[in-house]
């Protein structure tokens, strides 16, 4: 018999198959499989975890159409799939840069972490001329400023935000810390007495 007789119990009717519709049947199979494992994994995912993959996408989007404008090109980083890092080159008179580094973390929050680049390295806290003037500056402006000012672990300074989650995604609010980027480049200037004991920009 060159045939295969399987029975399909759901119709109770006796159905023959041919050979040759095996493969066939193989890959409906295989597709199946992958459907499957791939809802288990979707499944596994606790609801803190689904909702940061959420806010990542809809930070994402936001960047791609914002960060044009601003002639920032934001990427995903490869290293921290939850940041998206950017460069802002243009437009600058005291800066060289500003690296942008947007995450989303675990507890619900987005991080703003904006690092002036200056005399093609990071300002450094304690590598600046007159450190104990800019922690002071810095503080100043974290007082008067739409952005805060603090330091990482190295002692890199940047400017900040933070947003919490807990009304739901911020898209105008984030627009505007994007907007507020380049106005950054002025503070840059004037904290150059304390960095390298150059004048600051007449206002």
């Amino acid at each position: 018999m060159t045939s295969l007789e399987i029975f399909a119990y759901k119709t109770s009717v006796l159905v023959k198959l041919q050979p040759e519709v095996l493969p066939q049947m193989k890959q409906v199979f295989f597709f199946l499989l992958l459907v499957l494992m791939t809802t288990i994994v979707a499944a596994g995912q606790t609801p803190a975890e689904a909702a940061r993959i959420r806010t990542r996408e809809q930070l994402g989007q936001v960047l791609d159409r914002v960060g044009p404008n601003l002639k920032i090109a934001f990427r995903q980083s490869q290293k921290e799939p939850f940041n998206f890092v950017g460069v802002l080159r243009e437009g600058l008179t005291n800066a060289e840069s500003f690296e942008v580094v947007i995450g989303v973390t675990t507890d619900q929050t987005i991080g703003f972490r904006i690092f002036p680049h200056y005399n093609g390295t990071y300002i450094n806290v304690d590598k600046v001329k007159n450190s104990l003037g800019l922690m002071r500056q810095l503080l100043r402006l974290s007082d008067t400023n739409f952005l805060y000012w603090g330091a990482d672990q190295g002692g890199d300074i940047f400017a900040g935000y933070t947003f919490t989650l807990e009304s739901g995604f911020p898209e105008a609010a984030i627009t505007i810390v994007l907007r507020s980027i380049p106005k950054l480049d002025e503070f840059v200037g004037r904290m150059k007495p304390n960095v390298d004991g150059g004048p600051a920009p007449v206002r």
